[in-house]
């Protein structure tokens, strides 16, 4: 097996990305887009024909960028990284795909598995390519959402073809080299990487089309459901916690049992709970949540408090009740950040500012609304929510249907005939307000200020988050949520000046370094594979029983098998026909296996061959043991065959002859496994072959 890092990721919106070749085939793990990367283009600049006047303004000011507040700290640009609007790349997008998956041939890779809907942004780009041929399986639910991202993707990309034309057939301008050379020290490395390679993962954005194709050749399955592929790999998914629909997946082969643990969450309400427990005792597992290594405990400064709640007690306790419990742990962490973010929300409305939280991770805007809709204060604000997305009414919808891939808090909810999010309540109360576009003309008549919007994109380059960021950025009392990983100064840069609050927040609790450990042993894995980053971050010892490797990005590694030997199923219509043969010096019967081998479900079994038309001559006999000397002269003079021996100098020490002289002339020479009986005398050779027999077992 080897195991080959693609990528280790970013953030949450780019997870990590690996080829894992296996019983001889070739899966991908993941098939994100980095769409960090979009904040080297500026967003398209307002036009009074192309935007709702009463909804968008520009605002003058001649405030600094260093005045945001993001959780607390100020950062300040070092003079050789300074960059302005200018310094931005005014073209349409180019699209980030995983460093070095393009020097693939994707007609080799024969698998995809797609762990949650953002490791799925990046798959059209792969699906339109000649001779690809992989299956693609996911979940139900990270399939159709994973769809819906894709298709708000491409609506939203046609803003910029509508500004600057349809796009050429040949590489834009501003992707050649005597461009890029002028490009600021921070744009060049997000382009080029660090090392300056990564120039050729970048591409024009798929099509509609594209798309649709993509979507079809995906094969959706429940958690727990077992997939065959080829007969050979057996393939199932089960609950990461990290977002509804996500999942951890395990391969079984003949001779490989490999779990990939990607990004985990323990307090992941809505989404069902990480089910950790079908991940035990596998042969292998390739840990692949890079998120660890930032904490993903905090929020900032103002919510230090919350990552005091995490227990920290019970880690050398390694059976099930100990790692429930350690596991459970961060739920009262993530209802403190959720409340400290609504009291932020709470705070900038009555001071008379709106609150703007673009839409990134699905899971998090379904945890706000439900608290939202707890709140008892936001009602008597009497402020309106905005939900304002080409796939908003698509994906609400949808979440209301699928109670079987929640928590059991939301399912007990169904059961008690209460709606199962919060966002219902808001709808019935029209308290909330979902519009597929700034523009929709029900939007305007219902606009007001202060509100709350929902909306993407969380790059702050496209969608309507761009034109509320223009409309509020000078508005001292309003609020900005972002999530922690993303670079809010350069986000904010096409903005400047900006005076709004800025609250960046850590949402989903991801394994701490403190809790991997004890997670693994309790999985009780015979190898773990760590990326070398994470393996350096864990300063606790590792258990005994613990072995490990750490890979690297765009390395190769080969992972030893565990297994000296695999199973064979033998049908029992076989079994009773071979003629099984006592050894003589061991305790142990042996017959020789006769049949037709195939492989089932990832098993390989021998069955009764159909007899054949013109069989084949039968086998020699298999013959096994020593022959000694004395022993082989004394079965000898038994068959009435009287010889001496001769022993030959040979640096193995085992090599003699054995010269017969009655009732014939034969010589009987033995060397190390090998027996020659040279004679004319065909009866005499079988004679002394009979009684070589008499001291081997035989087959």
């Amino acid at each position: 097996m080897k195991l080959t890092c693609l990528s280790e990721g970013g953030n949450y919106h780019f997870p990590p990305c690996h080829i894992l070749n296996i019983c001889g085939f070739r899966v991908l793990l993941d098939c994100p887009l980095d769409l960090s990367s979009l904040m080297i283009f500026s967003p398209v600049p307002p036009s009074s024909n192309s935007r709702p006047q009463n909804v968008v303004s520009e605002c003058g000011c001649d405030l600094s960028l260093d005045s945001i507040s993001m959780g607390g700290k100020k950062k300040k640009l070092r003079p050789d990284d300074e960059i302005s609007v200018n310094s931005l790349v005014h073209s349409v997008p180019w699209y980030k795909t995983v460093n070095n998956l393009h020097l693939w041939d994707v007609s080799f890779i024969d698998v995809i598995l797609i762990s949650r809907p953002e490791g799925m942004l990046g798959l059209p780009f792969l699906t339109r390519c000649e001779g690809f041929s992989a299956k693609i399986y996911a979940t139900d639910v990270t399939r159709r959402l994973g769809q819906l991202m894709i298709e708000d993707l491409v609506a939203m990309h046609k803003e910029f073809r509508q500004f600057y034309g349809p796009e050429g057939s040949d590489l834009p301008e501003w992707m050649k080299m005597d461009q890029l050379e002028k490009l600021p020290l921070q744009l060049k490395e997000i382009v080029l990487g660090n090392d300056g390679t990564h120039l050729g993962g970048w591409m024009p954005l798929y099509s509609a089309a594209d798309v649709k194709d993509c979507i079809q050749k995906v094969e959706p399955l429940k958690y727990a459901e077992e997939v065959c592929y080829n007969g050979v790999l057996l393939i199932k998914a089960f609950s990461s916690g990290c977002g509804i629909g996500a999942c951890n997946w395990r391969l079984k082969g003949p001779k490989r049992d490999v779990s990939y643990l990607c990004s985990s969450v323990c307090a992941s309400d809505p989404a069902m709970n990480f089910d950790w427990k079908s991940l035990q005792e596998s042969d292998t597992i390739i840990y692949s949540d890079f998120s660890s290594i930032d904490g993903g405990d905090n929020i900032g400064t103002e919510v230090d408090h919350s990552a005091q709640m995490l227990a920290t007690n019970g880690l050398s306790n390694t059976d099930q009740s100990s790692i429930k419990k350690l596991l459970d742990s961060d739920k009262n962490s993530e209802a403190g950040k959720l409340e400290f973010v609504l009291s932020c929300i709470v705070d900038s409305l009555r001071a008379g500012g709106s609150v703007l939280i673009p839409m990134g991770q699905l899971t998090v805007m379904l945890e706000l609304l439900d608290q939202i809709e707890l709140s008892q204060e936001l009602p008597l604000l009497k402020v309106p929510i905005f939900v304002i997305s080409s796939v908003a009414t698509e994906a609400l919808s949808f979440l209301s249907i699928i109670p079987e891939w929640l928590c059991r808090q939301k399912q007990e909810k169904l059961f008690a005939g209460k709606p199962l999010f919060g966002h219902t309540h808001l709808l019935d109360q029209k308290r909330i307000h979902v519009f597929p576009s700034i523009c929709s003309p029900e939007l305007l008549s219902l606009w007001q200020e202060p509100c709350i919007v929902f909306c993407p994109h969380w790059s702050l380059r496209r969608g309507p988050a761009v034109h509320f960021v223009r409309r509020w950025r000078t508005n001292k009392n309003s609020l900005l949520v972002l999530e922690k990983g993303i670079d809010a100064e350069l986000a904010l840069l096409p903005f400047k000046p900006v005076t709004m609050k800025v609250l960046q927040c850590s949402f989903l609790s991801t394994l701490s370094l403190s809790k991997i450990l004890p997670l693994l042993e309790s999985l009780r894995p015979k190898l773990v594979l760590f990326p070398n980053s994470l393996k350096q971050a864990i300063t606790s010892p590792y258990p005994s029983c613990l072995s490990s490797l750490s890979y690297s990005e765009n390395i190769t590694l080969s992972v030893p098998n565990s297994r000296v030997c695999s199973e064979l199923e033998i049908s029992a219509d076989l079994v009773f026909r071979y003629l099984w043969r006592k050894l003589r010096q061991e305790n142990a019967s042996v017959a020789a296996l006769e049949g037709k081998l195939i492989m089932d479900h990832g098993r390989q079994r021998l069955v009764l061959e159909d007899e054949p038309t013109n069989p084949f001559p039968k086998k020699p006999a298999l013959r096994w043991g020593s022959l000694e000397p004395d022993a082989l002269l004394s079965a000898l003079q038994k068959f009435g065959i009287h010889g001496t021996i001769e022993k030959e100098a040979d640096e193995n020490g085992d090599v003699f002859s054995v010269h017969v002289t009655e009732p014939g002339k034969v010589l009987v020479k033995v060397r190390g496994t090998d027996a020659v009986i040279s004679t004319a005398d065909k009866v005499l050779a079988a004679r002394v072959l009979d009684a070589v027999d008499s001291i081997l077992d035989k087959l």
